[in-house]
This record gives C-alpha cells, structure tokens and sequence, in this order.
C-alpha cells in the first residue's frame, strides 16, 4: 500500500527543491519522468481491478495526482 504513496511524493519533493539546485531543464525532465510514472500507476490500478485485489484504489488515486501537474503545464502552456 505504501508503493503508490511514494511517486506523488517524490513528484512534490522535486518540486519543492529550488531551481538552483538541479537547473531548471534537469528539474523539468525529472518531474517530466515523475509524472509519466502515473501511467503506470493508471496501468497498475486497472490491472489489479481486473485480477479483483483487494484494494487497487491506491493505484488510481496515485495516476490523479500526477495527472494533476500534467495538466496545470498544459493549462499553462496555451494560457501564456
């Protein structure tokens, strides 16, 4: 249960490191990379309701929280 918590976080930790540390390109992509990972988790949440586990909510609830920065940068995008 604990495996789905640790991408969204590892989403936020990057995002909190200043851009002085990594670059701004360097922290781009790793967020980037971060964020495909909940395609994954999509992928995984899915799979387990199709094996009938116990609780693949965690897996779905994991892919919404990534899709949410993915779509503030498109958002952000055509906005600006």
């Amino acid at each position: 249960m604990i495996l789905p918590a640790i991408v969204p976080a590892l989403f936020f930790v990057v995002a909190a490191i200043p851009v002085q540390v990594l670059g701004c390109r360097t922290r781009g992509r790793v967020a980037g990379m971060i964020a495909l990972a909940g395609l994954g988790a999509a992928i995984m949440g899915v799979k387990g309701r199709r094996r009938g586990d116990s609780d693949p909510g965690w897996w779905i609830v994991s892919s919404l929280i990534l899709a949410i920065p993915a779509v503030a940068v498109i958002i952000i995008a055509y906005a600006g």
